[in-house]
């Protein structure tokens, strides 16, 4: 899954893809770059972050979705909101990426529920500008893993089908830096795929790499100057059994995961494996 952020302010690229046209180009190339979905999103969710308004984030990813579909990319949408999740189902989206996992808009679910597309429920426990405050757990892995198993029930007694959800236990969402909470739940993977849905991990260039690759000097290492690093996440996670990584820099991280792929089938997975990747992943 490559990332394009229609944002002035989100923490890797701001502004970056914000003009309409430049993000679309940015989607198209990283899909030729082997990215099998392509994320767009128009609200930042870096640490501090504050809302916009419904209005202002259709009108940053409705052009960008619709243009996308249009060309045959298979566009993931990044949104809290239903609104603005039904306008880009319609305009061509395949996938819901809800990093509230259904929390923020009591909508969310009868939308996925009616409209039948893939849907990524994540573990989140507030919104960014107090999401740390919320970091506290006396076994991370345990909470998160029961947490997200309460959340999907919930979700499917709204309607929406199990077939539909992808789990994604929110690296970086009210997890600790400086507690390990990221890293222990990347040991962990094993502990959500027995929760029996596709899994997404989603760590490129956050916090808790650059606070790891720290220099003697105690200077963290820069968002941008981590892909690196989120290659060799991407590679573990593959043969870990992760459905879907979420990276910024496609080309490396889909050399790792098919090299992982290849590795651990011991040549089987040798497929172009292209088709439909959200109808296969998440059914």
């Amino acid at each position: 899954m490559g990332v394009v952020n229609v944002t002035p302010d989100s923490f890797s690229d701001g502004g970056a893809w914000f003009d309409s046209k430049r993000a679309i180009e940015q989607g198209v190339r990283l899909a030729e770059e082997g990215a099998d979905i392509v994320d767009v999103g128009g609200e930042s969710t870096r640490p501090g972050a504050q809302r916009v308004s419904a209005d202002e984030e259709l009108r940053r990813v409705g052009p960008v979705v619709r243009e996308l579909a249009r060309q045959g990319v298979v566009v993931s949408v990044d949104t809290m909101r239903a609104e603005v999740a039904a306008f880009a189902v319609e305009a061509g989206a395949r996938m819901v990426n809800d990093v509230s996992g259904g929390l923020t808009d009591s909508a969310m679910a009868r939308l996925v529920a009616k409209s039948g597309v893939a849907y990524v429920l994540m573990h989140w426990r507030g919104h960014s500008h107090d999401m740390y405050r919320r970091a506290v757990y006396a076994d991370v892995t345990a909470e998160v893993r029961d947490e997200l198993r309460q959340r999907m029930a919930s979700m499917i007694d709204e309607g929406v089908a199990p077939e539909q959800i992808v789990l994604d236990p929110g690296l970086g969402f009210a997890k600790s830096p400086e507690r390990g909470h990221n890293w222990e739940l990347l040991a962990h993977l094993d502990e959500f795929l027995g929760l029996g849905r596709p899994l997404l991990v989603a760590a490129s260039r956050k916090r808790f790499i650059g606070r790891l690759l720290t220099d003697p000097y105690g200077e963290q290492r820069p968002f941008t100057d981590c892909d690196d690093a989120t290659v060799a996440i991407s590679a573990l996670a593959a043969e870990r059994g992760a459905w879907c990584v979420r990276v910024h820099d496609v080309r490396p991280n889909a050399d790792a995961v098919r090299v992982a792929l290849a590795w651990g089938s011991g040549g089987a997975a040798l497929t172009d494996g292209r088709a439909d990747p959200i109808g296969r992943g998440a059914s």
